[in-house]
This record gives C-alpha cells, sequence and structure tokens, in this order.
C-alpha cells in the first residue's frame, strides 16, 4: 500500500469517528512516513510505533494536541496483510490514540497505565531492564 493509499484510509477511517472526539484535537492527525522503533526496542529491534498521542502544551509555538501514525512502522508489520485487515489494524491504533487524548481532556491516565504494564511484560519476555 502507498503512502497515499494509506492517507486515503486513514481520512475515511477518520470520517467514521464521532466529532465530539475531536475536541481540542487542534493538531489533527498526522500520516509521517516513518517507522519509529520503541526506544525499548533497542536489545530486540522488534518494538515499533505505530502511532502516538500527543499533548505539546510548551509555551508558545507549542503544537498542541494531535495524533501521529507511522506509515513505515505499519508498513513493516502489516505490508502482506489484506487491505481490509490493514484497515482495521490502522482504526485499531487511531481509536487507541483517540482514547489517549479523551482520558487526558477528562484528566485519566487509564490507558497510560495499561500501555506502561503492557510494556512491562515485553521486558519481562526479554529480560530488558527498565529505563531510569
Amino acid at each position: 500500500m502507498t503512502f497515499e493509499e494509506m492517507e486515503n484510509m486513514l481520512d475515511e477511517i477518520a470520517c467514521e469517528i464521532p466529532k465530539e472526539f475531536y475536541r481540542d484535537l487542534n493538531g489533527g492527525i498526522l500520516l509521517l512516513p516513518d517507522l519509529k522503533h520503541h526506544p525499548e526496542s533497542k536489545q530486540t529491534g522488534e518494538l515499533f510505533i505505530m502511532g502516538e498521542y500527543h499533548n505539546d502544551r510548551k509555551g508558545y509555538g507549542g503544537l498542541g494536541r494531535y495524533i501521529t501514525i507511522y506509515y513505515g512502522s505499519f508498513m513493516r508489520l502489516y505490508s502482506n496483510i489484506t487491505p481490509e485487515r490493514l484497515r482495521d489494524e490502522l482504526k485499531k491504533v487511531l481509536i487507541h490514540e483517540f482514547t489517549h487524548h479523551l482520558e487526558s481532556l477528562a484528566g485519566q491516565r487509564d490507558l497510560e497505565i495499561k500501555d506502561a504494564i503492557e510494556l512491562m511484560g515485553y521486558r519481562h519476555r526479554f529480560k530488558i531492564r527498565g529505563r531510569k
């Protein structure tokens, strides 16, 4: 799938998400060409970041709240699956990042905690010590 095809697919999925979810998501959704490794993957090289929620409020010029999706990471993991299945995976990641956004607006961190627990499981499987 080309970058442009995935961009169109992401736009279609984004249109399915209720408008209320976009409240204060002033930076929108960005598809970046990058393949992004998780910092913890240095020892295994297997842990990729598919998407991220950003809440950049650092003074004037901050980008605000936005979601990034990494085309390169998707292509590394899912280049051999059907477009329908890729769409499902893309939607799953986008909903995950929207959940971070909505929890941030509500002052909650449940998904952030769940992600941290899953990362601890990854570390345990590969016997990686946590970052300090």
